[in-house]
């Protein structure tokens, strides 16, 4: 092979390498950049948007320190077993989630399910240390009717991450969570394995570290086909529980979205709640 050749070939390994490298920044660049985009999937409402449920609810508008407004919708019933604050999942608004907790309002359950900021009506800037102070701010609220012993909180998926911190630092009921994960960054390695996404990732919602804090009873459902969350972070999150007082219930077959379809779910969290 004659050394012009040779010098060519490496000039072109050398050029796909650079185009490679490039192509690698660029993408973890956007990754970074545009990470909300990525976690959160909000759908905003008019302030004069009315909702519209079959049970009767109070439409709240809780101001927070930085001036921000968090929209929250209180369902109650005659004489509740309890109440339930519910964080809800990292898509849609107020106008959907309040008709899935519904269901917990059919069971007797008093229940308050907040929008995240920038979610719905509820406005100012969303950063992990917001989605805490907003939660615990739901969480007050309640305090100031109910006795923290009827209180249950309850996370669903991206809510899974206010909902442990909340029982972490807080006397609740119980925990409940539906599809959640280990952390965020556990879930990230999942969707962008050959990228440093610890280290890009402004929002870490570590679960795996607030659950170890959690003292009350924890409840994990968790669907086996979840392409979303994998079942795998869900179980992982369950065996870094230590409080002796954590159950996982496997749904078997069941995706991200789709756990109140299946009987083993609706037959155990209607047990579990009915204590």
């Amino acid at each position: 092979m004659s050394y012009t050749v040779l010098k060519k070939r490496r000039s072109r390994l050398s050029l796909l390498i650079f185009v490679a490298i490039l192509l690698y920044a660029m993408v973890g660049s956007i990754l970074y950049l545009l990470q909300d985009q990525f976690i959160f999937r909000p759908t905003v409402l008019p302030e004069n948007y009315v909702y519209n449920f079959d049970r009767e609810f109070e439409e709240l508008f809780l101001k927070t320190d930085d001036d921000a407004v968090i929209n929250a919708l209180h369902f109650k019933v005659e004489q509740p077993r309890g109440v339930m604050l519910y964080f809800h999942g990292n898509a849609g608004n107020l106008a959907r989630w309040g008709e899935v907790t519904e269901f917990f309002v059919e069971m007797g359950y008093d229940v308050l399910v907040m929008d995240y900021r920038g979610y719905g009506k509820s406005t100012g800037p969303l950063s992990e240390k917001a989605l805490y102070h907003d939660g615990q701010q739901c969480y007050n609220y309640l305090l100031q009717r109910y006795d923290e012993v009827d209180i249950t909180v309850y996370g669903r998926s991206l809510g899974t991450g206010i909902a442990t911190r909340i029982a972490a630092t807080n006397g609740v009921k119980q925990l409940i969570l539906e599809s959640p994960f280990y952390n965020l960054t556990d879930v990230a390695k999942t969707r962008f394995p050959i990228f440093p996404v610890k280290k890009l990732l402004k929002y870490k919602l570590p679960n795996n570290l607030h659950i170890d804090m959690v003292r009350c009873p924890v409840t994990i459902y968790h669907g086996t086909d979840d392409y979303i969350i994998p079942y795998k972070s869900g179980e992982k999150l369950f065996f870094e529980s230590r409080n002796g007082k954590t159950d996982l219930i496997p749904i078997e077959g069941g995706g991200h979205n789709n756990l109140i379809n299946f009987e083993a779910y609706r037959d155990h969290v209607t047990r579990l709640l009915e204590q």
